[in-house]
């Protein structure tokens, strides 16, 4: 950089003073860049945090205090919002029964579209 050139922000665009291979005036503009930067991808993960969150709490609705297991039809489901395609993993039994889980609950599908919801029991520890 000759003398007539003045490094600018990424950000503000302001001229920067001090060392010559500066990028930003002041923490706050190198945050809000790479925030900016970022944005994309936080967004989705949020998104799908969201989903992720949300279908839990629908499959959390249909137990009652002290249930651990109901059936529901996907009628049901999707009339409180929940999106099949957000799951967290998969359980599968050894007969072959494959669970879906968002967390710590969790449904199997049945025949003629309903559900059996379950909640993962607790890991004692040692």
């Amino acid at each position: 950089m000759t003398a007539t050139e003045t490094a600018t922000c990424l950000n503000c665009e302001k001229p920067l003073k001090g060392r010559t291979d500066k990028k930003f005036c002041d923490d706050y503009c190198r945050n809000s860049y790479n925030n900016q930067l970022k944005a994309a991808k936080n967004n989705l993960v949020r998104n799908i945090n969201n989903a992720l969150g949300k279908n839990r709490r629908v499959l959390e609705s249909f137990f009652k205090p002290k249930e651990d297991k109901v059936n529901i039809h996907k009628d049901k489901l999707l009339e409180k919002g929940f999106q099949f395609k957000y799951i967290t993993h998969t359980y599968t039994t050894q007969r072959g029964h494959v669970y879906y889980f968002c967390y710590d609950m969790g449904y199997m599908p049945l025949d003629n579209d309903w559900y059996l919801l379950v909640k993962r029991k607790e890991e004692k520890s040692a």
